[in-house]
């Protein structure tokens, strides 16, 4: 339970997001979502048959964590790599409107933008088609995407490395960006991808659920105690200063150098999509970070923002009223 002087110093760190700056590096993603009714079975094989109501576009990736951060009140600058086709230009055209920066975005004539197409009928998920291209990226545009980022690197608060394993998260752009980072004092938060683990090596926090962080550390967490084990294993294997594995209905536990665990229970209130979640969750977490707040303080607050979203359908944000409306709600309920 939050005393009230935490409530007070949430509100404030709450407050100073509008003055953070954070760099998104990472994979950028087309979420299409196609919208329907399903009351019947198909004849020709056992699936159902959706009958289309509408369609809707949203930023999906390190786009959708750019978005988040526009969303509390925080500046986004996005750095990625789209296609130089349709997809790409509906990905940008959205963005622009959400307020995101997108000088660091590079059009690659050889690769499509990713666009994954869901299936949504009565609010359930019946499919999901993905179409991409995961090779990594060609010479010259790993060295225009690089060049961005080791610029605007001086100018943020911190960084979020959203590493997808579509191709531009590499060894070659993170051996550059993160010695840089550390030596110019930023946050460094990583959505990890459990195959590339020894990339992360030295960053400030990573935020893997549990099967990403299982895939990690090689250790199953069935109990509290193998989780609390596979906790102590990322930090110590990769340097952080935390690592914040989040546990879907169960909340999220925080793992802090220096041996504090903490476990933060859950806080949504009714869960009808989890699509987009991590994405909140790190996105708020960093940018708390950035505005001064202590390790637990960020996860609590990033805690109430991804219990916001799976509340809602379809890849989504929260803002600042309403993050600050849910805490207090909470505080009081409690």
């Amino acid at each position: 339970m939050l005393k009230h002087d935490d409530l007070s110093k949430i509100e404030h760190t709450i407050s100073k997001f509008k003055g953070v700056k954070i760099l998104v590096i990472g994979d950028l993603i087309l979420d299409e979502f196609i919208w329907g009714d399903s009351s019947r079975i198909s004849p020709e094989a056992p699936v159902p048959v959706v009958l289309v109501e509408r369609e809707s576009l949203m930023p999906g990736g390190a786009a959708n964590v750019a978005n988040n951060i526009s969303a509390i009140g925080a500046k986004a600058y996005l750095a990625g790599v789209i296609g130089k086709d349709e997809h790409g230009r509906q990905l940008e055209t959205i963005l622009k409107k959400k307020g995101v920066n997108l000088e660091g975005i590079v059009s690659d004539p050889e690769r499509p933008t990713t666009l994954k197409t869901r299936v949504v009928a009565r609010h359930q998920q019946v499919v999901r088609i993905d179409r991409e291209k995961s090779s990594h990226l060609s010479g010259p545009v790993s060295k225009e995407l690089s060049d961005y980022i080791k610029e605007k690197i001086k100018e943020v608060d911190g960084i979020i490395i959203e590493d997808y394993g579509k191709g531009v998260i590499t060894p070659a752009v993170l051996k550059e960006v993160i010695p840089l980072a550390k030596k110019h004092g930023k946050v460094i938060a990583v959505d990890p991808k459990e195959e590339h683990i020894l990339y992360y090596k030295g960053v400030t926090v990573i935020t893997p659920n549990r099967k990403e962080a299982e895939a990690m550390g090689g250790i199953k967490a069935s109990d509290d105690a193998s989780l609390n084990r596979l906790g102590r294993s990322l930090l110590n294997r990769l340097k952080l200063q935390a690592a914040l594995i989040t546990l879907g209905e169960q909340g999220m536990r925080l793992f802090e150098r220096g041996g504090r665990i903490t476990h933060i229970p859950t806080v949504a209130q009714e869960v009808f999509d989890v699509s987009g979640a991590g994405d909140t969750v790190i996105a708020v977490f960093a940018a708390a970070l950035c505005a001064g707040a202590k390790m637990i303080e960020a996860a609590h607050i990033s805690n109430f923002a991804g219990g916001i979203v799976v509340g809602k359908v379809g890849v989504a944000t929260t803002s600042q009223a309403e993050l600050k409306a849910r805490i207090t709600d909470h505080h009081w309920r409690a």
